[in-house]
C-alpha cells in the first residue's frame, strides 16, 4: 500500500472529529446552549445535508484545478470554520459554522477517497478506500473520547477550537507530501448525470442512503441511548465511544478486504443482510450491559463496512466514471446521515428514543432490497471485475 494513502486516512481523521464530535458531547451542548436534545442534535442533521449537496455540486462542477491545492483550501477553511464554532456567543452562530464545516469536511473526504484511488492498484482499490474510512472509525477510537474528555475539563468550545489547531499540521504534511493530481475530465456534470441514470448504480447508492440512514437513527442519539440503558455517567460514555471506534476502525478495514477478497457485488448484499441483523438485536441486547456492549461493537463494525463496499463495487461497475461514482456516494452517504438523524429526532421528540433500533432496522432491510436490485442478473454479475 503506498504510504501517502496513510497520510490522506490521518487527515480524515480530523474531519471524521468535527463530523462526529456533536454527538459525542450532545448533552453538553444542549445544557450548554439552553436548547433540547432533538434541537442540538440538529447540528448533526444540517452538518450531513450540507456536506450531502456540497460533495454532489463541488465535484460535479468542479472539472478543472489540483487535488491537493484543493484539498488544502478545504483544510483552510476548516480550520476557520472551527474556530467561529468556538467563539460562538449562541446556537445561532455555531449552527452557521457547522455549516462552513460541513462543505470543507465534503472536500477533504471526498478528495481523500479520490487521491486514494488514484495512488492504489486495481486489485488493491477496495482497500485503499477502506483505509481511508478507517480515518473517519478511528475518529471515534481517539478523537471523539478525546473530544468528550475535553468537554468535561475545558467545555465544548475548547473542542472546536483545538480542532482549528490541529488542522494546520496535516496541512503541513500534504502540501510537503502530496504529488499534483490533476481533477479528471470525466468528472464533470454530463457524467454525473449519466451516472445517475444508470439504475444499477443508482441502487447501489441508494445502499448508502438507507443503511447509514437506519444507522444514524441511533447514532445521532447514541449517548442519551447509553445514558437511558445503563445510566452511563461521562467516563462510562467516553468509555463506550472508545470501544465503538475500536469496532468501527475494524469494520472500515473489513468492509474493503472483504469487497476485495469475495468480491463485489458479493460484499454488497452480505453487507445491508449483517447489518439489519445486529440492529434488529440492540434493543434485545439492552437487558444487560455485558449483552448490550458486544451488540453495539458489532453494530459499529458493519455499519462502517457500507463505504468502501459500495464504493468499491462502483468503482469497479464503471472505472472510467471513477470520480463521478465516489463524489455521488460521498453526498449520498450524509443524506443517510442526514435522513437517519432528522427522523431519530423526530422520535426522540415525541419519547420514542429506545423505539429507534427498530426503524433503522426498517430502514437497512430497504437497503437489501435496493442491493439485490444493484447486482440483478448472472451474466452482468460474472462480468464485474
Amino acid at each position: 500500500m503506498d504510504r501517502r494513502i496513510y497520510l490522506l486516512t490521518a487527515t480524515v481523521f480530523l474531519a471524521g472529529i468535527a463530523e462526529n464530535i456533536c454527538i459525542g458531547i450532545l448533552p453538553s451542548l444542549s445544557t450548554g446552549l439552553g436548547v433540547s436534545l432533538a434541537t442540538a442534535g440538529q447540528l448533526t442533521t444540517v452538518f450531513s445535508a450540507i456536506f450531502a449537496l456540497t460533495a454532489l455540486l463541488a465535484s460535479a462542477l468542479l472539472t478543472r484545478g489540483d487535488r491537493k491545492t484543493l484539498l488544502l483550501a478545504a483544510l483552510g477553511v476548516f480550520a476557520l470554520s472551527n474556530g467561529v464554532a468556538a467563539a460562538s456567543p449562541g446556537y445561532a452562530l455555531l449552527f452557521g459554522a457547522r455549516v462552513l464545516m460541513a462543505a470543507s469536511c465534503a472536500l477533504v473526504i471526498q478528495l481523500a477517497v479520490m487521491l486514494a484511488t488514484a495512488l492504489a492498484t486495481p486489485a488493491t482499490r477496495g482497500r485503499a478506500i477502506g483505509l481511508v474510512f478507517v480515518g473517519i472509525s478511528g475518529s471515534l477510537v481517539l478523537g471523539v473520547p478525546a473530544g468528550m474528555v475535553l468537554d468535561q475539563w475545558a467545555g465544548w468550545r475548547a473542542v472546536f477550537g483545538t480542532l482549528a489547531l490541529l488542522a494546520l499540521l496535516p496541512a503541513a504534511l500534504l502540501w510537503r507530501g502530496l504529488p499534483r493530481s490533476p481533477l479528471q475530465r470525466t468528472a464533470s456534470l454530463r457524467a454525473y448525470w449519466q451516472a445517475l441514470a444508470d439504475a444499477r448504480g443508482l441502487c447501489a447508492q441508494l445502499v448508502s442512503v438507507a443503511m447509514i440512514g437506519g444507522h444514524f437513527t441511533l447514532f445521532a442519539y447514541l449517548s442519551p441511548y447509553l445514558q437511558a440503558h445503563l445510566g452511563a455517567d461521562a467516563r462510562a460514555l467516553t468509555a463506550c465511544y472508545a470501544a465503538f471506534g475500536v469496532a468501527g476502525v475494524t469494520g472500515a478495514w473489513l468492509g474493503g478486504w472483504c469487497s476485495d477478497r469475495i468480491g463485489a457485488w458479493r460484499a454488497l448484499l452480505a453487507c445491508p443482510a449483517a447489518f439489519c441483523v445486529s440492529m434488529a438485536v440492540l434493543p434485545l441486547a439492552a437487558i444487560s450491559p455485558w449483552l448490550l456492549l458486544p451488540a453495539l461493537m458489532v453494530w459499529g463494525a458493519i455499519s462502517w463496512s457500507v463505504s468502501p463496499i459500495v464504493q468499491n463495487f462502483l468503482v469497479r461497475q464503471s472505472p472510467a466514471d471513477a470520480d463521478a461514482r465516489i463524489g455521488i456516494n460521498v453526498a449520498a452517504m450524509h443524506v443517510g446521515v442526514a435522513v437517519g438523524a432528522g427522523l431519530g429526532g423526530v422520535m426522540v421528540d415525541r419519547g420514542a428514543l429506545l423505539q429507534t433500533p427498530w426503524l433503522g432496522s426498517a430502514m437497512v432491510a430497504l437497503a437489501f432490497g435496493l442491493a439485490l436490485a444493484a447486482v440483478r442478473g448472472r451474466r452482468w454479475r460474472a462480468a464485474l471485475p
